[in-house]
Order: structure tokens, then C-alpha cells, then sequence
């Protein structure tokens, strides 16, 4: 994908699908990119609510659990995504940054044997991360991010940070604490950042699990096993750094419960994803 006047558009130059909303302000130097989710079960949904002028509210781009990606706002223009907002000696951060909405329903809350959003929309077990938000105390479920959205908010997020030389990537949660939630801890931010602000120039190489495998404290299996282990097969991960035949690695994805997962494990069990 590429940026041309603002806008997002595939390598062969078709632009990704814009929906024009009035909700937005004058020209944009952004230095910080923010996160959202939308706390909706529809990327589309949360499109039609962004682009109402009575939402008050917008985004520069929303992407959907299967990486579909809609833009609202130019990338050059202040979008209404921050809201009463501070961050590095800024306010008002609007005025400063990008905000993408990543098709999630965020916190849920148990009803009986079942995980419900806010709007009583249940959701899979297998996809609720439980953990406790880095603002708060109490151990809550949260949904978890799907991979193609991650996937696709990780090459959108490289692109912005190349294209516009930002400063940081942070969350709503990071900016509004006493207001908002999102991204929340479902979202891998801690390497999601690590990445942004390490390798903005490049894309990272995913390898994948071949076998349940365990993920360990160091490299040797006489290191205990961290929480979240075992990995699942199919996981991807990111290699940090080698020794020997072991690998540490950041996992790409919430497993067993566990997002922003790190640890070591043996090379023999992950296949370069070309």
C-alpha cells in the first residue's frame, strides 16, 4: 500500500475505499498516531456512526476485523477521535495526531455462562482475552483482536510512521486515561510500539508455529515456561534475538489469555511466512 495526496491506496494505485465525513476539522501535521477500537461488532456500523454529524466525532481510518480498510478523514486534516486529550507536553490531540478505529468490541462483561459486549452481543469464548487494564484494578474480559487486523494495522501504522516521520504510536487509554479504555490490553501495544518506533523503515518477517509448542522465561528447557504457554500451532511471532538454536520471540497475537507475550523458543519448531 502506499499514501498518495493523503489518501490510502493499494501498490497498483486504486484508492482504498473513502467515506467522506463532516466531522473534522482544519490542516493536520500529525506527530503521534492513536489507537482506537470502536466497542461496535461491525467495521461498517461504526463507519455509518463516524460519518453521522450528530456522532460529533470521526477518525482518519476505521479497519474491519477481516482487514478491510475504510478511510474517513485525509490524512492531512484533524479528525475527532481524541476528544479532552494530553500526551509529551501536548493537549487537545486533535490537532496532533492520526487516529485509526480498529473493529473491536472492546470490554465485556460475564452474563451467566456467556462474555456480552456493552450492547449484549455475545462473544465467543475463544476469543476473550481476560485481563486487568493497565488503568484500572479489576480483571474484566476483553475481545480479542483478530490477525488480519493486526496484520493490516501493523503495514498501515509502518506506512504513517515512514510517510509522516511520527513520534510515537500510543492509545486513547495513553491520552484520555480517566475517560477511556481502548485499545485496551487485548491489543499487543507494548511490541506494537516497539516496532513503530524500532523498524518504521522496514517490515518485520513473521515465522509461524509448526506445533503446540512451549514458550520459555530463557533459552533451554530447563527455563520455566511463561504464562500463556503453550503456543498454539499457527501462531505467529516475530524473532527478537537468537542463541544458539533458541529464538525470543514476540508473539503477534493474544494466546491462552496472554496478550503482548514474549519468551524463547526452539528454532526447529517455526517456518519462515514468505
Amino acid at each position: 500500500m502506499k499514501i498518495i495526496d493523503h489518501r490510502l491506496h493499494q501498490d497498483d494505485g486504486t484508492p482504498y475505499p473513502f467515506v467522506e465525513t463532516p466531522n473534522h476539522g482544519e490542516k493536520l501535521s500529525p506527530e503521534f498516531l492513536v489507537m482506537h477500537y470502536t466497542a461496535m461488532h461491525e467495521a461498517k456500523k461504526a463507519v455509518d456512526w463516524l460519518v453521522n454529524p450528530a456522532a460529533q466525532a470521526s477518525a482518519h481510518l476505521v479497519i474491519g476485523r477481516d482487514g478491510s480498510i475504510t478511510q474517513l478523514v485525509p490524512f492531512d486534516t484533524i479528525a475527532w477521535h481524541a476528544g479532552r486529550s494530553s500526551w509529551d507536553g501536548r493537549t487537545g490531540l486533535n490537532r496532533y495526531s492520526i487516529g485509526i478505529e480498529l473493529d473491536n468490541a472492546g470490554r465485556l462483561t460475564r452474563q451467566g455462562a456467556k462474555w456480552c459486549s456493552w450492547i449484549g452481543r455475545e462473544v465467543a469464548e475463544d476469543q476473550v482475552v481476560q485481563a486487568v487494564h493497565k488503568n484500572d484494578r479489576e480483571l474484566a474480559g476483553w475481545e480479542a483482536f483478530s490477525e488480519p487486523l493486526l496484520q493490516v494495522a501493523l503495514e498501515v501504522s509502518l506506512l504513517l510512521f515512514q510517510t509522516y516521520k511520527l513520534k510515537d504510536v500510543i492509545g486513547h487509554d495513553d491520552i484520555a486515561p480517566q475517560r477511556k479504555q481502548d485499545p485496551g490490553p487485548a491489543f499487543p501495544m507494548h511490541s506494537f510500539r516497539a516496532r513503530m518506533l524500532g523498524r518504521a523503515e522496514e517490515h518485520p518477517v513473521v515465522h509461524e508455529v509448526t506445533t503446540t509448542l512451549n514458550i520459555r522465561s530463557g533459552p533451554g528447557t530447563s527455563n520455566p515456561t511463561v504464562p500463556g504457554s503453550p503456543l498454539p500451532p499457527g501462531t505467529k511471532v516475530e524473532i527478537l534475538s537468537k542463541q544458539g538454536e533458541w529464538r525470543r520471540v514476540d508473539v503477534l497475537q493474544p494466546v491462552n489469555g496472554q496478550a503482548d507475550l514474549q519468551g524463547w523458543v526452539h528454532q526447529r519448531y517455526l517456518k519462515r511466512i514468505d
